[in-house]
């Protein structure tokens, strides 16, 4: 049996690039870059991009402002997610996840093992749901942030991606708080 065309229009998110990085400026910012592209060329609009510090207090505040922020809908970060002193977004982040969406961590390493073997386990990615904001946290490569978006995101965030995506359930995020963020 053969699925009818799907012929939902495409809905653009406001998404927010945060690069996490001691070393980096906008200039300089190829995984930023990679992301803010990718997003853009999909049809999606750059709600914000912004480089912080290795610094948990930094990047709890810039997320907690985004989440916030009604005209963001989805935060993507990138870098931080390592196992040196200096690599702390999980740490930073995780602790705002109403829910966390360990399937991501799981769909991202698989596809990065069949990139670059073993060696995926060298990253934290991460991702969750907090205020109504979807937040993917890749690791700091720009490979990393192609292969994340490529092959997870740009679906997930295209309400014609079926079976499932994650626009169609972005009116319900937030049942429970009393902001009603999220718009479909």
């Amino acid at each position: 049996m053969t699925a009818a065309p799907d012929t939902r229009p495409f809905i653009p998110l406001n998404i927010a690039v945060l690069t996490i990085s001691d070393t980096r400026s906008l200039a300089d910012d190829k995984s930023g870059t990679t992301l803010a592209d990718r997003l853009t060329a999909a049809g999606h609009k750059l709600a914000a991009r912004d480089i912080v510090t290795d610094d948990v207090e930094a990047i709890r505040a810039k997320l907690k402002a985004w989440i916030a922020d009604p005209g963001v809908d989805v935060v993507i970060t990138t870098g931080g997610t390592g196992f040196t002193g200096r690599d702390v977004t999980p740490e930073a982040i995780e602790p705002l996840f109403e829910k966390r969406m360990d399937g991501f961590s799981i769909a991202f390493h698989m596809m990065s093992h069949a990139k670059i073997g073993t060696s995926t386990i060298q990253s934290r990615a991460t991702a969750g749901v907090a205020g109504a904001t979807y937040i993917f946290c890749l690791p700091g490569s720009p490979g990393a942030c192609r292969d994340g978006w490529d092959g997870i995101l740009a679906y997930q965030l295209d309400y014609r991606t079926k079976p499932c995506n994650f626009v169609e359930i972005m009116p319900r995020l937030d049942e429970h708080l009393k902001r009603g963020k999220a718009k479909a």
